[in-house]
């Protein structure tokens, strides 16, 4: 099976799932204060508060990753966008976390490839540029001030490779025929209300809150711009060291992610509230129903990080001098995934020649 797109199911993932859980509670691979010498006792796993890191909220919410980790302590911490996620990946302050690819590329290509891993997708789908009444056309931009929710995420590079492709220049500084202005995504949302943006490139639940929220429309669905649909929007992302040090706590990890996205597969009637429960306890709000429901009809969630989008990618951001030339061969390590995969009798999912799978 290739788990690519919405309701396709995972025949046999939640016995895997169960399986691991029951090697993890039974101690076979200790990770507690009287573990052996070297061995963590905790994972600390970054994430950001948005409806494309739902495998994050579910597994949170529904316990699936402390069951996988056993007696792993999991410390969580919530992100804004991912260049500040990558800050502390890369100082050793969490050692995992949900992510765009964009910011995982910037990473690996400015370290030489040292620094991170991908080791399973997590979500496609779910961006979009929305903009104010009165912008019907790319031609209707020229002059307007568009925000992104930061300088290099996923959501800007696209932004910024989508004018460079309608004819327009920009630059990282916010001048040009389109002046981008990177923006935490709350205050997009106000500044989009009070007629300070003209729009804005945003993940969901965002896009749905502009236009919910503050009659914002649809100017271009990111998954228009890819083949079938299919981009990648999350991916897990895993501290190279600390991958290297602990395999067996990467594998469990895994096994909670792969469960997280089985759960949503299985329970879409209930995904929704589970989303919106966890999203209150990250951020003391809840998003209404007509936001949330319009949100979760735009995104997939995949164990497949659309590894042949990721060249793609890379010149994408480089065209938008958001990043360095490099080599991104090597990014992915798909091993752990597909040999759970393979254990649940799933096809194995690509690394398209940049990495193992």
């Amino acid at each position: 099976m290739n788990i690519t797109r919405k309701n396709r199911t995972f025949t046999a993932l939640g016995a895997l799932a169960m399986g691991l859980t029951a090697l993890a509670l039974a101690g076979c691979a200790p990770a507690s204060g009287s573990a052996a010498e070297g061995e963590a006792t905790e994972l600390r796993l970054g994430y950001f508060a948005n409806v494309t890191h739902a495998p994050a909220l579910v597994g949170l919410s529904e316990g699936l990753f402390d069951d996988a980790l056993g007696d792993v302590d999991l410390k969580t911490e919530i992100f804004n966008a991912g260049p500040a996620a990558i800050e502390a990946l890369s100082a050793g302050a969490i050692d995992a976390t949900y992510i765009g690819p964009n910011p995982s590329i910037n990473t690996f290509i400015q370290s030489g490839g040292a620094s991170a891993r991908i080791i399973a997708g997590a979500t496609s789908g779910g961006a979009a540029l929305v903009v104010r009444d009165g912008i019907d056309s790319p031609e209707d931009l020229r002059g307007a001030n568009i925000a992104s929710p930061q300088l290099g995420n996923t959501q800007d590079v696209a932004l910024r490779s989508w004018l460079a492709d309608e004819g327009y220049e920009t630059s990282t500084s916010g001048a040009g025929d389109v002046s981008i202005t990177p923006t935490e995504n709350a205050q997009t949302l106000t500044l989009f209300q009070d007629g300070q943006l003209d729009g804005a490139w945003l993940p969901e639940p965002w896009v749905s809150r502009l236009v919910v929220e503050a009659g914002a429309h649809v100017l271009v669905d990111e998954a228009d711009l890819w083949d079938d649909g299919a981009f990648p929007t999350t991916v897990l992302l895993v501290r190279k060291e600390f991958a290297d040090e602990h395999p067996e706590i990467v594998e469990k990890l895994l096994a909670g992610h792969i469960a997280s996205v089985q759960w949503l597969d299985e329970n879409e009637s209930e995904a929704g509230a589970v989303i919106n429960a966890q999203l209150e306890e990250a951020t003391g709000k809840r998003l209404p129903d007509d936001v949330l429901a319009r949100a979760l009809e735009n995104v997939d969630f995949t164990v497949d990080p659309h590894a042949e989008t990721f060249q793609a990618l890379v010149a994408n951001g480089l065209a938008a001098g958001t990043q360095k030339k490099g080599s991104i061969d090597g990014l992915f390590d798909l091993r752990a995934l597909n040999a759970q995969l393979s254990d649940a009798g799933e096809d194995a999912v690509s690394a398209s020649g940049l990495g193992e799978q």
